[in-house]
């Protein structure tokens, strides 16, 4: 089938328990060393940003003093086939971690994959097999690397579980755990209380990420974990667990979960979210997500998803306040968090599907899932069959796509120069449609007016 583009143109938060405060010496003076300055100062901006909103010790300050020593990690698990804009805060803090020195690792559970978290969830996930959860972890695998550079490493937590039997695991792991302490994890909790209940599948999870945290100390010199809010029971079970096998300490970090001023969150299971792969949303779809932003969202957003400099930001919403119309802060948002995902030339993609909204001239990069993109949701895609516009008259396929109403209005549009094929003014009424005229071997982009 080939697709005919027709464009009308009159158309549980808890506080933070990391401590900032000076030490004070022997002679009860307070005194702060440069390197304390400096690790502070770098804890400090990611509070400003919005970023974190819990630490589970000051050992972080000591820590980001020689960041080059240790590693420090986030968790995906591949329950869809790609990340999706939620995930940003998450993948932003630790590449922030990353530009600060330390190593970056970003965990894709293909074993955690197959059982499903039930934090943040009112219900048990739909359980995925084993060929569906290998796909997404490979998607995303992608999606991470082209995000974070070569620096970040990805593991998947199946490598080191895929020879280990539930005998040696429950009496390895599972016995340093406490019933008590696991059923009052907040995630837990609230499945319990909830109608749906909670499977000893899901109950066992924490576990599991426990024991990803306290691999990864071992095996990566990992100290650190970054999580959402909702994983803050989870990340604690682990630094736990490095405390009883390890006599050593981990640390947790955790974001915000992406929402609007209004509250509302941002994800897939509210219907807000976008895709960060282009195989499942373009690079102008999240370009638009942030150009229709409200204003008050903005100088938030730009916190957070973004790594321009706190002060340039400042500037960028006073120029805003004397012209919001422009939307200046929106576009350089979008610019930024659409070039952290998919690069430059995603930006240049986003930016050629916005001009061919507006009769610009069409990019030789757009694919036609750029295009469905352009117009979905207007009206004014028609599917019609690839012979009935290929070689056919170009006043038949504008007819056979109800472009107008008419042919005598059709007529008219021609004679006053009013009729573009692919965004190009076309006068000859005889002309036929080539292949060469379909773009990306799908579509046709027909359009009236001025």
């Amino acid at each position: 089938m080939l697709s005919s583009r027709l464009f009308r143109a009159a158309a549980t938060s808890k506080r933070s328990i990391l401590s900032n405060s000076p030490r004070k010496t022997s002679r009860g003076r307070f005194h702060t060393s440069a390197l304390s300055r400096v690790s502070t100062a770098f804890i400090d901006e990611l509070k400003e940003r919005g970023l974190i909103t819990q630490i589970s010790s000051d050992t972080i300050h000591k820590l980001a003093t020689e960041p080059e020593k240790c590693a420090v990690y986030a968790g995906f698990d591949p329950t869809g086939p790609s990340l999706h804009i939620g995930h940003l805060l998450i993948i932003c803090t630790l590449a922030h971690f990353q530009r600060a020195g330390f190593k970056p690792i970003a965990l894709v559970g293909g074993a955690t994959g197959l059982i499903g978290d039930p934090s943040g969830r009112s219900d048990e996930r739909p359980l995925l097999d084993e060929e569906r959860v290998e796909f997404n972890r490979q998607s995303i695998h992608r999606s991470l690397a082209n995000m974070l550079g070569s620096s970040v490493e990805v593991v998947n937590n199946y490598d080191w579980y895929r020879d280990m039997s539930a005998v040696q695991f429950l009496r390895g792991v599972g016995r340093h755990f406490r019933l008590g302490t696991m059923l009052a994890k907040d995630s837990v909790k609230t499945r319990l209380d909830s109608e749906a209940g909670l499977s000893f599948t899901e109950f066992s999870y924490q576990m599991l990420q426990a024991y990803d945290f306290h691999h990864l100390y071992n095996e990566k010199n990992c100290k650190i974990q970054i999580g959402g809010n909702d994983q803050w029971g989870n990340i604690t079970a682990g630094i736990e667990l490095i405390r009883k096998l390890n006599q050593q300490e981990g640390v947790g970090v955790t974001v915000q979960l992406l929402t609007t001023a209004s509250g509302t969150k941002i994800s897939k299971s509210t219907g807000t979210a976008i895709w960060l792969s282009s195989e499942y949303d373009s690079p102008y779809t999240l370009y638009q997500f942030f150009m229709r932003l409200a204003d008050i969202d903005v100088a938030p957003m730009l916190k957070q998803l973004t790594f321009l400099p706190l002060n340039q930001i400042k500037e960028i919403e006073a120029e805003h306040m004397k012209a919001p119309e422009k939307r200046e802060a929106h576009k350089i948002l979008a610019t930024e968090v659409v070039k952290f995902v998919h690069g430059e030339k995603g930006v240049q993609i986003a930016r050629a599907a916005s001009d061919v909204l507006f009769g610009g001239n069409i990019d030789s990069t757009l694919r036609s899932s750029d295009f469905e993109a352009i117009f979905k949701g207007s009206g004014c895609i028609v599917e019609l069959p690839r012979d009935s516009v290929v070689g056919q008259n170009i006043v038949t396929v504008a007819g056979s796509a109800k472009l107008v109403a008419s042919k005598g209005e059709l007529k008219r549009i021609f004679e006053q120069g009013g009729f573009y094929l692919n965004n190009k003014q076309e006068t000859n009424q005889q002309r036929k449609i080539e292949e060469s005229d379909i773009i990306d071997s799908k579509i046709l982009l027909l359009r009236t007016g001025k």
